[in-house]
């Protein structure tokens, strides 16, 4: 039985690490957030947190969907709800392994020799896009928490 070493388990830069940070972050959003009603139509930034986030890191901005910080706060459990209980089993009926199988199959007649052959820098583009992609998760979950968490200490979100 392989068994992983404790350098690989306190990795701060490993996939399991960045995973565990964000699903960490939206079950403290998730206690903390302990009416979520409350967020309905209330702005998903302040003017000010907005610019400070659209520049972080040199990245473009992109225009968030959510309306309002409850659609935000949804969005967060569910992305988390995916990741610890899986997407396709609970859309299609199967497991993501035999999703993931059906849906390779017809590239095997047809070309899969081309595309499988830089199989590695696939997981590599991949593993980074998880990585940049949890990391915002993660830094988006910690920021609705804390603004509940100072709405709520001032009232602003009670009507």
């Amino acid at each position: 039985m392989m068994q992983l070493s404790s350098d690989t388990q306190c990795n701060k830069h490993s996939l399991l690490n960045v995973m565990n940070r964000f699903i960490a972050a939206a079950n403290n959003m998730d206690e903390t957030i302990m009416v979520p009603s409350f967020l309905r139509d209330v702005p998903l930034e302040d003017q000010d947190s907005q610019a400070s986030v659209s520049h972080n890191n040199n990245e473009p901005s992109f225009p968030s969907k959510q309306r309002d910080m409850y659609e935000h706060y949804l969005l967060l459990k569910s992305i988390k709800n995916d990741m610890e209980w899986g997407l396709l089993k609970r859309e299609m009926g199967g497991s993501f392994l035999e999703m993931a199988v059906k849906h390779e199959e017809p590239q095997v007649n047809g070309g899969a020799a081309e595309e499988g052959s830089d199989l590695e820098g696939q997981f590599h583009y991949h593993l980074h896009g998880l990585f940049a992609v949890l990391s915002k998760l993660t830094v988006q979950a910690d920021h609705l928490t804390n603004r509940y968490k100072r709405e709520i200490g001032g009232g602003s979100l009670l009507r």
